[in-house]
């Protein structure tokens, strides 16, 4: 269900490489939500860093909602960059499984396929050593 993996590089820097990887395989970073400074700022200290990306491809959004428009739900693509007892990861839920759990079309399967390679592709780069 959850596609994670764990980096040597801080979270600055694999947040930074991810967005890298995001814009090569042509999809675009949406948003940034730093959960950690957004819970400083209503009075909350949390100690792990925690970096969410919203991230698409258009056309591939496209291609979803042109089929079924409640998947809007679920879009765009979230993936996290945090730290967590002292490890860096990059994780993400797995396309293809939350996909399964709101729509049985073969059509919207192969999306998600591709996104979910795609998304792997992209984790796996930015949490590679340079």
């Amino acid at each position: 269900m959850k596609y994670i993996v764990e980096t040597e590089k801080s979270v600055d820097q694999a947040e930074a490489d991810l967005f890298a990887a995001v814009q090569r395989h042509k999809f675009g970073v949406l948003h940034t939500h730093d959960l950690q400074e957004t819970m400083r700022k209503k009075g909350v200290e949390f100690e792990n860093a925690c970096r969410i990306l919203e991230i698409c491809n258009p056309q591939k959004a496209k291609d979803v909602m042109a089929t079924d428009m409640d998947l809007n739900l679920v879009l765009p693509c979230r993936v996290s960059v945090y730290s967590d007892h002292g490890k860096t990861k990059i994780g993400m839920i797995k396309p293809t499984v939350m996909l399964k759990a709101l729509s049985n079309s073969p059509a919207l399967s192969s999306v998600a396929q591709e996104v979910e390679e795609a998304i792997i592709k992209m984790i796996d780069e930015a949490a590679k050593k340079s």
